[in-house]
């Protein structure tokens, strides 16, 4: 096993799904082998624009052939590993690369660098770990619940270990942290307004009073992504659990016929009829994800 660095981009012509599989060809079979069993960081690199770089960890369950594609093969992601940086970490940091294992003896940037999978140090994959989940300035919680659970993690000496067993690094990442990356990552992307209504309420603590929501919910294999996440308010995020509202792919709000006050729930709807569209379009709903929530969650 050991650490690696999978190059992912936004508008890749793979057919990737970070949280889920990696398609590759054979000339990196070997290298992502290696991984099975340990985790990887994944890297969209500077050519693309508005690069995300360093941005997510995950952990490589097994390697199997492509089963649609002829001399591919999809490493698949171990459910629930997969998890974005509250902060993107740049190529270069203050004194250069941060993945130093890309510099070569002369000190410069070598080759390795465009390898759209290599390995990577633990001293490294530590490195950008930390830069990734650096507290910073956290968005606080919106619901009691969520207030219990910060008081909880910061009870702790840190929210990520790095422990040395039989010269390895092993990571732990705990559910209360991946709870507060996930709010942080999906307001963000949402600007602390609500999807559905389009409301941006800040109480007098300084709280954004809306909740980031998961459309395929964790307890059947959601992922803490962006793509399935969407800034809620109370009331919204009540009828989208309960099915009373969905979203089209092309983000129509959808209003069950199970609705008891089908005008009310128009009346707090925004404008447009549509959810809000995060600037980035990666941090957009994916239909993948949408279709899930209309197809188990969605009274029809």
């Amino acid at each position: 096993m050991g650490f690696g660095v999978f190059i992912h981009r936004s508008d890749s012509i793979y057919d990737d799904s970070p949280a889920e599989r990696y398609q590759f060809p054979n000339q990196y079979l070997r290298r992502v082998e290696a991984c099975i069993g340990d985790w990887i960081i994944y890297y969209e690199p500077s050519k693309v624009a508005e690069t995300r770089g360093y941005f997510a960890i995950a952990r490589v369950q097994q390697v199997i052939p492509d089963p649609g594609t002829a001399g591919m093969y999809l490493a698949l992601i171990e459910a629930g590993s997969y998890l974005e940086f509250a902060n993107p970490v740049s190529f270069n940091g203050p004194s250069g690369p941060v993945e130093r294992g890309v510099v070569n003896e002369q000190g410069r940037i070598s080759g390795r660098a465009q390898s759209a999978v290599r390995p990577i140090s633990p001293d490294d994959f530590k490195r950008i770990f930390e830069l990734g989940f650096a507290e910073g300035a956290p968005l606080l919680p919106r619901i009691d619940a969520d207030v219990r659970l910060a008081q909880l993690d910061e009870g702790e000496q840190t929210p990520f270990i790095f422990e040395k067993q039989r010269d390895r690094v092993s990571l732990t990442v705990s559910r209360v942290l991946r709870d507060r990356v996930f709010r942080r990552i999906v307001l963000r992307a949402y600007d602390e307004r609500c999807a559905v209504t389009g409301l941006k309420l800040i109480n007098g603590m300084g709280r954004a009073e809306v909740a980031a929501a998961h459309i395929r919910p964790v307890e059947a294999n959601g992922p803490d992504t962006v793509s399935n996440g969407i800034a809620l308010s109370g009331t919204a995020h009540w009828m989208f659990d309960r099915g009373l509202i969905s979203l089209a792919d092309n983000l129509e709000i959808l209003i069950s016929r199970h609705t008891n006050d089908s005008e009310g729930v128009r009346s707090v709807i925004n404008k447009s009829g549509r959810a809000l569209e995060p600037r980035k379009r990666s941090d957009r709903p994916h239909p993948h994800f949408l279709k899930w929530h209309r197809e188990h969650c969605f009274k029809q």
